[in-house]
């Protein structure tokens, strides 16, 4: 085995993990705008982008507009406080970068809530696991 630098050195992303404070001018940064469109939309048309007409459908011409406004609400509050905690203590000129959201919320609110937290997104994520299990086997079930 080797010593750590040696480690640091054939892995650098588990050396700057490690350590939030370190420097990352050695970290080569490629992305544009467009991979973080790219990456955006890839993420907000979903499986659940599929049902969403239905689902408003349901609720009828008031109500589901209505529905939609506030889901858009959310989107945007949602999407610039976690932009906003990307850096710590501050979110222009922070010299902390958060590389999760787990990250960002032991800096701004503790120990005990990134606990909170990290549970709630893993049950968001074993949720969706077995939502898309189900609606697979739905659908293989029709086909044959």
């Amino acid at each position: 085995m080797g010593d750590l630098a040696e480690e640091e050195q054939q892995l650098p992303l588990v050396g700057s993990l490690s350590s939030p404070d370190a420097s990352e001018e050695s970290i080569e940064r490629t992305g544009t705008i467009w991979t973080a469109v790219a990456h955006i939309i890839t993420g907000v048309i979903g499986a659940g982008v599929l049902s969403l007409a239905w689902s408003t459908a349901q609720l009828g011409w008031i109500a589901g507009p209505l529905c939609i406004l506030a889901f858009a609400g959310v989107t945007v509050v949602s999407s610039t406080l976690l932009a906003d905690c990307h850096r710590y203590p501050d979110s222009e000129f922070g010299h902390i970068r958060s590389r999760s959201y787990t990250q960002a919320v032991k800096f701004y609110l503790g120990e005990k809530s990134k606990r909170i937290c990290a549970v709630l997104a893993q049950e968001s994520l074993w949720g969706t696991g077995i939502t898309y299990t189900i609606t697979t086997a739905t659908s293989i079930r029709y086909e044959t």
